[in-house]
């Protein structure tokens, strides 16, 4: 039976890292040949704390921390594996927490050859106990939200772009290299487009679970959108074909907002196109509140969904635009 290495990079999870552990130690894999390796970013709240009390309550699960001065998610997924020991590298967050048979389903995965980068399914559940957080939990997984995104909603096992988290042999870092430290977010999507480019598979597998758990409020899903649109401009520029549509739209559309408001200055008819392009949109996004609403009986969702989904599609455009204005050429002068 292979030595499995769990790696998790985290910085101020003091109210998730917990949970994540305690899920760990439920794992059907045998805990004998299983192994935790937490790069903390120098957390400033009471993760290692937590990492702390957790050890010392449960000192049969092999639990290790690291330094990860850097603060970033590559630079901890890196140092982790650096001192990691395991053949079988499963990759987690501090926001999620696996179902039990979570590293047992991505070993046999493995071993059965399906892909050379192994993930699963994420339920996306509440940050919080609010209204607010609920229906940004729903709208991380609406395909308003997310398009085409499999791993969000997918049924059935199929051979993906991208996968959440992933698990694979180590060697794999031998052919296509560690994460990329330069991208503070889309690392894994990056890394996955090196193992493509060399022949290699990402399969998904919805029996491999995780519950992953939302941003808590619409600032800190802002934040998030923003900073997943910003430097997946970053990563396209190296990888441009693995532009997919659900990720141009959002540009296009604030682009579009941005243009129509600038010729209304000049022309009428713009701000009659902008007024109507905003009242189309948001009678969808309203039409989607009403349907989940119906759907989940959950009246919030009304108001929650139309809030939720436009902050996502509009800081992520807004995020990726930045991006392209900050990488253009400086001109001379």
């Amino acid at each position: 039976m292979p030595r499995v290495s769990i790696i998790v990079p985290c910085y101020n999870e003091q109210t998730t890292i917990r949970l994540l552990l305690e899920a760990l130690r439920q794992q059907t894999f045998p805990r004998a040949e299983m192994e935790v390796v937490i790069a903390d970013g120098m957390s400033s709240d009471g993760t290692r704390a937590e990492i702390a009390a957790f050890q010392k309550d449960f000192p049969n699960l092999d639990v290790r921390v690291v330094d990860n001065p850097l603060r970033s998610i590559p630079s901890g997924v890196n140092r982790a594996i650096e001192v990691s020991r395991g053949g079988i590298i499963v990759r987690l967050d501090a926001h999620s927490k696996p179902y039990p048979d979570y590293v047992a389903n991505c070993v046999s995965a493995i071993e059965s050859g399906r892909g050379d980068n192994i993930g699963g399914v994420w339920e996306i559940r509440p940050g919080a106990d609010t209204w607010i957080a609920k229906s940004i939990a729903v709208a991380a997984a609406h395909p308003l939200g997310v398009g085409d995104a499999l791993y969000r909603h997918a049924r059935h096992a199929a051979e993906v772009d991208t996968v959440p988290f992933g698990s694979f042999k180590r060697g794999l870092i031998d052919r296509v290299g560690y994460f990329d430290e330069s991208l503070l977010t889309n690392e894994d999507y990056e890394f996955n487009a090196r193992i493509r480019k060399a022949g290699g598979r990402i399969w998904l597998d919805p029996s491999i679970r995780s519950i992953y758990f939302a941003r808590p409020t619409l600032l800190e899903l802002a934040r998030q959108y923003w900073r997943y649109g910003f430097w997946k401009w970053r990563m396209l520029r190296r990888y441009p074909d693995t532009l997919r549509w659900r990720q141009a739209l959002p540009p296009l559309f604030v682009l579009s907002l941005i243009g129509l408001a600038f010729l209304s200055l000049f022309f009428p008819l713009a701000g009659f196109a902008l007024i109507g392009e905003l009242a189309l949109y948001f009678s969808v996004m309203i039409l989607a509140g009403l349907s989940a609403t119906l759907s989940r009986r959950k009246p919030y969702l009304v108001f929650g969904l139309p809030l939720a989904i436009p902050v996502m599609h509009l800081t992520w455009g807004s995020g990726f635009l930045w991006s392209i204005l900050k990488s253009s050429p400086k001109k001379n002068g």
